[in-house]
């Protein structure tokens, strides 16, 4: 089965923003219009069926136009989709496919490296060697930009992922929109503004909880003084790189199941398991873990997870999947459907906590909006 979506990603809109305002090696395929400063914020969460279950409460996301859906990458998740955004390439090509995968030659078991949180021992410019869209648009003269928390300024993930740009630091409303305001001041720039604050919500208390709602007023309120404050004839996109799903019951692997037989690591999150095995034991594993999950989760070994296009390619051309990628990706991968969710018997309080959780591919998961306007 090829899972490669019709719906265009978040590095199609990545590419077509930096094509649209100058940046001649980026290929603009969403054909938007040319632009001299623009504005792109991305809320982290905000998934396109969620929008449309409670963003009505909120006028501001009905005054812009709506340009459709866009494809969350797999697997649905912030490390791998803001990269895609920062680099305008799949993830089979910049190698962060997902929130904790196996660094290779790490010995056995290993260990695994947390993307949002890094590994000192891991240099971010090596392990993501795609250069970004911000380094190639700083380069031909944009004036470049992002807006975000400050403890995000220097971490391994934003080097990895979204270097290149200036980092302005901001951690409450005002602050982000005077940063975003200061970074159009020139022409020809662009400024991408993030904010987790419903992402936050989401895990801690499920989509659509009253503390969600709270969360995504504050980001209505976000857009509302970005689209009146920014400056004149700039262009303004709002996306996300995920949604959610509240979770259902919960699976724990290992207990009271044969699901841990030969696993030696657990990687990913929840919604989506990186699964590293002994080495030889993969056909056992494989039907084991197929005749147990059954209907509640699709469980690929990493060959099949690269021919059906997951990290990109297609059952024809798997060129865009690196030799670092492939060595990164679990030896199955475990995608759990409908509301399931699959415990890491290691860390299976923390986990069980977490109410809102993504990284799969229902449409909830992986449809996300795009929304904008010309100021």
């Amino acid at each position: 089965m090829n899972y490669r979506s019709d719906s265009p990603s978040l590095s199609d809109l990545s590419q077509s923003i930096f094509a649209s305002l100058g940046l001649t090696s980026a290929v603009n395929s969403l054909a938007l219009a040319p632009a001299r400063r623009t504005c792109l914020l991305l809320v982290d969460g905000l998934g396109a069926h969620g929008l449309a279950r409670y963003g009505d409460q909120f006028p501001i996301f009905a005054q812009l136009n709506n340009h459709g859906e866009l494809a969350s990458h797999f697997p649905t998740t912030t490390v791998t989709n803001l990269t895609s955004l920062g680099t305008g390439v799949e993830p089979g090509v910049h190698g962060m496919l997902g929130y904790t995968v196996k660094v290779p030659g790490s010995g056995t078991p290993g260990r695994l490296l947390n993307a949002l949180k890094w590994d000192e021992k891991v240099d971010p410019l090596i392990w993501q060697r795609t250069p970004t869209l911000f380094e190639r648009a700083r380069d031909a003269g944009l004036n470049v930009s992002t807006v975000g928390d400050k403890r995000y300024a220097d971490t391994g993930f934003t080097q990895a992922s979204l270097r290149g740009a200036t980092y302005l630091a901001a951690n409450h409303i005002p602050e982000m929109v005077s940063a975003a305001k200061s970074a159009l001041a020139e022409p020809n720039s662009f400024v991408y503004v993030y904010t987790n604050i419903l992402d936050h919500a989401g895990h801690n208390f499920g989509e659509g909880s009253e503390q969600w709602l709270i969360a995504l007023k504050t980001v209505a309120d976000l857009v509302t003084r970005l689209v009146n404050e920014l400056p004149r004839n700039a262009r303004f996109y709002l996306t996300a790189d995920h949604g959610m799903v509240n979770a259902g019951e919960k699976i724990i692997l290992g207990e009271s199941n044969p699901l841990m037989n030969n696993v030696t690591l657990v990687g990913g999150e929840p919604r989506m398991r990186h699964i590293y095995l002994e080495s030889g034991s993969e056909n056992e594993a494989v039907a084991t873990w197929r005749e147990y999950l059954g209907d509640r989760a699709m469980v690929y070994t990493k060959r099949d997870a690269i021919a059906a296009g997951l990290f990109g390619g297609n059952v024809s051309d798997v060129s865009d999947v690196s030799d670092a990628s492939v060595d990164r990706m679990g030896d199955l991968l475990a995608i759990a459907h409908y509301d399931y969710v699959l415990i890491d018997p290691a860390r299976s309080v923390q986990e069980s906590s977490i109410i809102g959780q993504h990284g799969g591919l229902t449409p909830e998961e992986r449809d996300i909006p795009l929304l904008g306007i010309l100021i």
